[in-house]
């Protein structure tokens, strides 16, 4: 079943049950899944790949925003956007914990030999593909900047 699909079942359930939190984040990810297959190139289909893309990136906003919400106080949009990412988060593979993908960048950073932080774009770029749509790229990032300074 594709990420279409399942969002299509789920938003009928949503609508049966009233529950608008789940319906407006369906919805979201519904818009995003039509804007992606519109797209140039994109003949209409979209890979899994592109899927897991859309959805890293509506996490990623949904995570910004909430930071800015709390920031300023706004504690009804800040819950807005905990719902969202929360149903967003169904639909992305299981996130990998911070000692999970510390074992994965210290193996990389063994296996090219990196030694500094001159060499920190190289071991970011396999550590992303390694572990695309399974951890953060802020996370990600702040652990490679840690072993690599030390």
């Amino acid at each position: 079943m594709s990420l279409e699909q399942k969002v299509m079942a789920e938003m009928k359930e949503a609508m049966k049950a009233k529950n608008e939190p789940l319906l407006r984040s369906l919805r979201a990810i519904k818009a995003e899944i039509i804007k992606a297959k519109t797209e140039p190139g994109a003949g209409g289909e979209i890979d899994e790949a592109t899927e897991q893309k859309f959805l890293q990136k509506m996490m990623k906003q949904r995570r910004d925003s909430l930071d800015i919400f709390e920031k300023q106080g706004r504690a009804d949009l800040a819950e807005k956007e905990k719902e969202e990412m929360a149903v967003i988060e169904k639909f992305l593979p299981k996130q990998l914990d911070e000692a999970a993908i510390k074992e994965a960048v210290v193996k990389i950073i063994t296996e090219t030999g990196a030694a500094g932080a001159a060499d920190m774009g190289k071991v970011m770029g396999l550590v992303t593909k390694q572990l695309a749509g399974q951890a953060d790229g802020k996370t990600v990032s702040g652990i490679v900047k840690e072993l690599l300074n030390k």
